[in-house]
């Protein structure tokens, strides 16, 4: 797109329709001489506003750059639910065309609505946009005693949220529902997770949610050694190093107490993105994604397997956009968008891997590689050799039963790498 529009104005829109806009809204929406929005926010302007009413497409995002484009000299008018710059097209009109070719006319978003009518400060309150993502974005925000907002995406989210908190063992949580906010036909209704009347939902609702936790029982084996981390898991800590058992595994896992110290070393930071090679159960991308929500990650896995499993640890961990690419490396790096930092947790040994990582890095990006056998860990010896870095060796016991008494059982020991590139 070469030239901007003659101009473009976002307008927050709320439930109340019309008579909630203030005057700089309904001026900007009168002289406008397009306006697009969806079927059911057109519907809330009133006769005298006589701009072409357009609705949007499905899906909207590529054909939005066509739909300005097929419009450009005229006065542009978009339709935002609420707030435009809280998970809205505000926020997406931006990008595509710079903050100085929009003006953005908000309106309260239904999430201060939602807060307003309950009582509960922002600033204390998680807030979660399921329009367009999955469910188990849910699951790093449920704590007990914590309160989340969620913006839905239709009649079935309550349902949705209500399902896996009684699966996570908060079955007690308060969950309300808050339809038509803003309108005279809001409704509210409310009851726990676990036997919350979920009848006759209107699609047009915030889910807000008031944690509190039961027990969780404990994971259970699955035939073959796999164990199958129920969802019913209880409280899960924010940092790195989860409890082995949420995760389901063959074994091929890094253990909780090497986990915690690779994540340290790699060192997350939102934004960045993480290649995790020979990712295993998936245990290092799941935990540097939940860090933050703008932590991202790509698992390279060459078994199918263990790849699928990594897609089931990474859904029931609440990092469900986590990239999962099968195959073997090096050649699976290959077209893979360029890494921040990179992780080598299998195939350090064979030709190619470390080479192939450190070439995918910028300069400052940086290098963890854990090692466990003599041959991997004369690998890392090397690279240390070559390039500085640290080398840790990690050696863990943990209490286990020796007859009717307890003694140390040694885990095997765990040699790591990292590394700045120059």
């Amino acid at each position: 797109m070469t030239d901007e529009p003659a101009g473009l104005t976002v307008v927050g829109i709320g439930a109340d329709g019309w008579p909630g806009l203030s005057g700089t809204a309904t001026a900007a929406l009168t002289s406008a001489q397009v306006i697009f929005g969806s079927s059911r926010q057109l519907a809330l302007l009133p006769p005298n506003v006589e701009g072409d009413r357009v609705p949007w497409p499905s899906p909207l995002l590529p054909a939005l750059p066509g739909l300005l484009d097929a419009n450009r000299g005229r006065r542009l008018a978009v339709l935002a639910s609420g707030d435009p710059m809280l998970h809205g097209i505000g926020a997406t009109l931006v990008k595509l065309l710079g903050a100085p070719a929009v003006r953005v006319v908000p309106h309260p978003s239904s999430v201060s609505l939602a807060a307003a009518r309950l009582g509960w400060p922002l600033p204390e309150t998680d807030v979660l946009s399921l329009v367009t993502a999955p469910v188990e974005e849910l699951h790093p925000l449920v704590h007990p005693g914590r309160k989340i907002l969620i913006l839905s995406s239709g009649a079935k989210t309550p349902a949705a949220v209500a399902a896996l908190l009684t699966s996570r063992g908060y079955g007690d949580s308060t969950v309300t529902i808050l339809a038509q906010l803003g309108a005279p036909t809001e409704t509210t209704r409310s009851g726990p997770a676990s036997s919350l009347d979920l009848t006759d939902v209107d699609p047009l609702n915030v889910v807000a949610v008031a944690c509190s936790a039961g027990a969780a029982p404990p994971p259970q084996p699955k035939p073959g050694g796999v164990f199958a981390a129920p969802e019913r898991s209880g409280p899960r800590p924010l940092v790195p190093g989860l409890p082995d058992a949420v995760y389901e595994s063959d074994g091929q896992l890094t253990k909780r107490e090497v986990r915690a110290v690779t994540l340290a070393l790699l060192g997350p930071q939102p934004g960045e993105l993480l290649w995790d090679v020979g990712a295993g159960s998936g245990s290092i991308a799941i935990e540097w994604m939940r860090t933050h929500r703008d932590c991202r990650a790509v698992a390279v896995e060459s078994s199918a397997e263990r790849a699928g499993r990594i897609v089931r640890n990474a859904a029931a961990l609440g990092v469900p956009k986590l990239r999962v690419v099968e195959g073997r490396a090096p050649g699976a790096l290959a077209g893979l968008p360029a890494p921040d930092v990179v992780f080598i947790g299998g195939g350090v040994t064979r030709d190619g891997v470390v080479d192939a990582a450190l070439a995918a890095l910028p300069a400052g990006g940086r290098l963890v590689a854990n090692a466990v056998t003599l041959e991997s860990e004369a690998v890392l010896a090397a690279w240390y050799a070559k390039l500085g870095g640290e080398l840790t060796r990690l050696a863990v016991q943990r209490a286990a039963p020796v007859g009717g008494f307890t003694g140390w059982r040694a885990m095997m020991p765990v040699t790591i790498w990292s590394v700045t590139k120059p």
